[in-house]
C-alpha cells in the first residue's frame, strides 16, 4: 500500500467526488461540519508526499489553527516527516512541504512558486489575496487551487464559485451539512429549529444568501470563546439585560470589564416576573457585577425598580430610534475593529448575522431582526457593550 493511499481513509462520497475531479481550480461551498477541512488537509498532504510545494492559506493567523492542527495529526502518521512548529510547516521525504499562511496581509504571500494551494474559509478573504499573490505564485509551476468555505453572502467567494461550469479550468461544488453521513440528522434539525432561516440556509445548506442590509461583519472572527463557569479571581464584570414579556426572550449578557470579553449568556422565556427578577439578581451576585444596564421599555422599568430595591446597581436604558442607533453603531464598530470577543453560541451568532438595517423614507435607519425572528441576544450584547464604558474596573486591594 502506498503512502498516498494510506492518507485518504474514510473520505465520504462528496469528498471523493471533489478529490477525483481533474479541474485545475475547484471551488467547494459546503455547510458547517461537512468535512471541508479534512478534505483540504488530505489534498495538501497528497501533493506534498509527491515532492511538491503546497500552502494552506487562512483568513488570519488565528483561524489558521483550524488547518494546522489536523495537518500535524495526519503528517505524524507518515514516516520521515519533519514538523516545524515555529514555522508552521511540515517537510516530507522527497522535498515536498505544506506551509500554513494567513491572508490578512496579502503582501506576505508573494514570492514563492507553488504547486497547490488550499484557500480555507475563502468567503472571509479579500480578493487581493488571490489575484495579487496566490494566483501569480501558481503560474510558473502550473499549480492548482482548492477554495473551501461556507458561503457568506455574494462576495469574492461567490464570484469564484460562478466560474465553475463557465471556465473550463474551473469546477464548483455545493454540499449541505446533511451530505456528511457522519452527522446525525437530529443535530441538523435542532439547528434548523434554533437558527433564523437565512442563517440556517447559509450555514447548513451552503446557500449564497444575499446579505445586503446586514449590520455586523467579522462575527465569526469574534465568536471564539466558550462560557466561563465561574468568575476569574480579581476580575470584575458588567452586563446588559434585554427584558421581554411572554414569548420573546429575556437575555442576560455578561462581559469581563478587565478584558472586554464575553463570558456568559443566559436566554430564557415564559417565566413569571418574580422568577425573571431572581434570575437577573442571581447573575448579578455571581459575577461580581459593578454595573448592569437593563432596558427600561415595556415591563423593564418595573423590573428595574424591584432590582434597585434589592440593592443592585442598575443603569436604566430607554430604547428609542436614536438611542438604539447609538448602541448598535458602537457594537458594530467593535466588531469591525476586532475589539470584541464573544461566545461561539449559534443563537447569538445567528442573530448577529441576520440583524439588518433599513433606510426609511426620511433618510434615517432602523435596526431589527428580519420579520418573525428574534434580536434579543443582539440587544442584550449591545447593552452590555454600552455598560462597559459606564462600569470601569475598581482597584481591589488585597485581591
Amino acid at each position: 500500500m502506498t503512502a498516498k493511499t494510506t492518507i485518504r481513509p474514510h473520505l465520504h462520497p462528496g469528498q471523493l467526488e471533489v478529490h477525483r475531479d481533474p479541474s485545475r481550480f475547484k471551488v467547494l461551498a459546503a455547510g458547517r461540519r461537512w468535512g471541508k477541512t479534512r478534505l483540504g488537509v488530505n489534498e495538501c498532504v497528497g501533493v506534498a508526499i509527491e515532492g511538491k510545494r503546497a500552502w494552506w492559506v487562512s483568513p488570519s493567523y488565528r483561524t489558521s489553527e483550524v488547518g494546522w492542527r489536523p495537518l500535524r495529526q495526519l503528517s505524524r502518521k507518515i514516516p520521515g516527516t519533519e514538523i516545524r512548529l515555529a514555522d508552521r510547516m511540515v517537510l516530507f521525504p522527497g522535498g515536498g512541504f505544506v506551509a500554513i499562511r494567513s491572508a490578512d496581509n496579502p503582501d506576505s504571500l508573494r514570492g514563492e512558486g507553488l504547486d497547490f494551494v488550499v484557500m480555507d474559509e475563502c468567503a472571509f478573504m479579500q480578493p487581493e489575496a488571490w489575484s495579487e499573490a496566490i494566483r501569480p505564485a501558481l503560474s510558473d509551476r502550473l499549480g492548482k487551487a482548492l477554495f473551501i468555505s461556507t458561503p457568506r453572502g455574494r462576495n469574492f467567494f461567490w464570484d469564484l464559485y460562478r466560474r465553475g461550469g463557465v471556465d473550463p479550468d474551473w469546477a464548483s461544488f455545493t454540499y449541505p451539512t446533511s451530505a456528511n453521513p457522519y452527522i446525525q440528522p437530529s443535530e441538523i434539525e435542532a439547528a434548523r429549529a434554533e437558527l433564523p432561516e437565512i442563517i440556517f440556509n447559509q450555514e447548513y445548506l451552503a446557500e449564497f444568501v444575499d446579505s445586503e442590509g446586514a449590520v455586523f461583519r467579522r462575527v465569526h472572527d469574534a465568536a471564539i470563546l466558550q462560557p466561563l463557569e465561574q468568575p476569574l479571581e480579581g476580575h470584575q464584570y458588567s452586563a446588559g439585560v434585554d427584558v421581554a414579556a411572554s414569548v420573546d426572550y429575556t437575555v442576560i449578557t455578561v462581559l469581563d470589564v478587565n478584558t472586554r470579553e464575553m463570558v456568559a449568556l443566559d436566554r430564557f422565556n415564559r417565566v413569571d416576573y418574580p422568577v425573571l427578577e431572581d434570575r437577573i439578581a442571581a447573575a448579578y451576585a455571581k459575577w461580581n457585577m459593578i454595573g448592569m444596564v437593563v432596558e427600561a421599555n415595556s415591563i423593564g422599568q418595573g423590573v428595574i425598580d424591584h432590582l434597585h430595591n434589592r440593592g443592585m446597581n442598575i443603569i436604566p436604558f430607554t430604547t428609542t430610534n436614536t438611542s438604539k442607533h447609538g448602541i448598535i453603531q458602537s457594537l458594530q464598530s467593535a466588531f469591525e475593529h476586532g475589539q470584541i470577543k464573544i461566545l461561539d453560541n449559534p443563537v447569538l451568532v445567528g442573530e448577529l448575522l441576520s440583524f439588518e438595517s433599513k433606510k426609511t423614507t426620511s433618510g434615517n435607519f432602523t435596526y431589527s431582526a428580519p420579520e418573525g425572528q428574534h434580536d434579543d441576544c443582539v440587544m442584550s450584547l449591545a447593552l452590555a457593550w454600552y455598560a462597559l464604558d459606564r462600569a470601569q474596573p475598581v482597584i481591589l486591594f488585597g485581591a
